[in-house]
């Protein structure tokens, strides 16, 4: 397999910077950076045909992938996650066709492992052998198991707060594990000032330009899950954006590459009331979200204050038509046992978001229930247990009376 990576490209200032060095973000304008390739070049040499021949993981894109040589991929089987048709879900909105990704089923139980394993790869090409990186759980997670493969050495700087499992991965898989006082942020700047001197790639939310490439294929696959169309809307559970980012990439480059057109789905932004910068920023008018004070809510991976890819968010909701919903923690509750109840998966809670605004967007009629809508569950509900823990009866076999115990 060849990759055709040929460079990189400030997405704001337009400046070009070699793939064979390593970059973090913009040195001229601080903005993401993203990777491009010779897309005409693999037109020719890379058809459809091609993926549906090799396995089921996210590295079968390997021609629009970052990592020049095979022998550095780093792979747990990350990616080909189902689509899963949610019938019953949509049946009282007389909407047949609701759809939801299940991300859960990823190694480390998340959408992350995608991202971790195309940076991790990247940077073990490039030569790193050290990372740092703030999470707000699923991601440090995610990084300690691939760095744990590469052989590499593995900072990871949680809120305190992060569930408990998170934390539990980070150090099963023998990565230096820290909790900071405070939210993603916080531990981002603990990262930024700690990197340069210890040696780490910092490997933040949109800081370095490969994670976003792990994070396209969810895009890529949702144009093969619906043979070679795309859905006509996404929600989205949105912190630090990545997931809206890649697979917008991605479309761009299926369409570049012949194998799509221009149809795109509305990209629709999720956020809790609580931490909400992007929903905000969108209905404000605005292309850039200022730090959102006090952020609080219960599903970690959207308690995000300030991303720097705002204005890339942004951009692709408005050009795609879509918006941005809130949706508040007791909904999302309700929405994860919904979900759970009705369709047998058992969502993270940024997945249940989702399916919240969804129903407030029927309602209000932004979406129609003829559409073909596609829910993201971006993890599993397993890795925060709390959130619906009860308790439960306890029954003696010998009681006289348990059968009227019974329900």
């Amino acid at each position: 397999m060849q990759s055709y990576l040929s460079h990189l490209e400030c997405t704001n200032c337009g400046k070009i910077f070699s793939a064979a060095e390593i970059h973090t973000t913009c040195p001229d304008c601080g903005k993401v950076l993203f990777a491009r390739y010779d897309l005409d070049s693999a037109r020719k040499h890379f058809s459809r045909d091609t993926i549906l021949k090799r396995p089921g993981n996210m590295w079968r894109w390997f021609e629009i992938m970052p990592v020049r040589d095979e022998r550095n991929v780093v792979s747990l089987g990350e990616g080909a996650t189902p689509l899963l048709h949610a019938r019953k879900l949509g049946a009282p909105f007389g909407a047949a066709q609701l759809f939801i990704k299940e991300e859960g089923l990823n190694p480390t139980g998340s959408f992350k492992a995608r991202g971790l394993s195309a940076a991790v790869s990247k940077a073990q090409e490039l030569g790193v052998r050290a990372i740092g990186m703030p999470s707000a759980g699923n991601a440090g997670a995610a990084l300690a198991a691939y760095g744990a493969r590469a052989g590499m050495t593995i900072y990871v700087f949680m809120p305190e707060d992060t569930p408990e499992i998170m934390k539990i991965e980070g150090r099963v898989f023998g990565a230096n594990v820290y909790l900071v006082k405070g939210l993603i942020n916080d531990a981002g700047k603990i990262v930024r000032e700690n990197a340069g001197a210890r040696g780490w790639f910092d490997v933040s939310t949109l800081k370095e330009p490969y994670r976003a490439e792990g994070k396209k294929t969810m895009g890529l696959e949702l144009a093969e899950h619906f043979d070679w169309a795309l859905p006509d809307a996404i929600l989205y559970p949105t912190g630090g954006g990545t997931g809206i980012v890649g697979m917008w990439k991605a479309f761009d480059e299926l369409e570049a590459l012949g194998w799509i057109g221009s149809q795109r789905p509305k990209m629709i932004s999720v956020q809790a009331e609580g931490c909400a910068p992007i929903v905000k920023a969108f209905h404000d008018g605005a292309r850039h979200a200022p730090l959102w004070e006090n952020a609080h809510t219960l599903a970690p991976g959207i308690r995000v204050p300030i991303a720097i890819a705002d204005y890339l968010m942004l951009d692709a909701m408005r050009a795609s038509g879509g918006t941005g919903v809130l949706v508040s923690d007791s909904e999302i509750v309700e929405a994860l046992r919904e979900v759970a109840r009705v369709e047998g998966i058992f969502c993270a809670p940024e997945g249940a978001a989702t399916y919240v605004g969804y129903k407030k967007l029927i309602a209000s009629g932004f979406l129609k229930p003829e559409e073909r809508v596609v829910l993201f569950n971006t993890g599993s509900g397993l890795l925060t247990p709390e959130l619906v823990r009860g308790e439960f009866p306890i029954l003696d076999p010998r009681d006289p009376e348990l059968a009227q115990k019974i329900k």
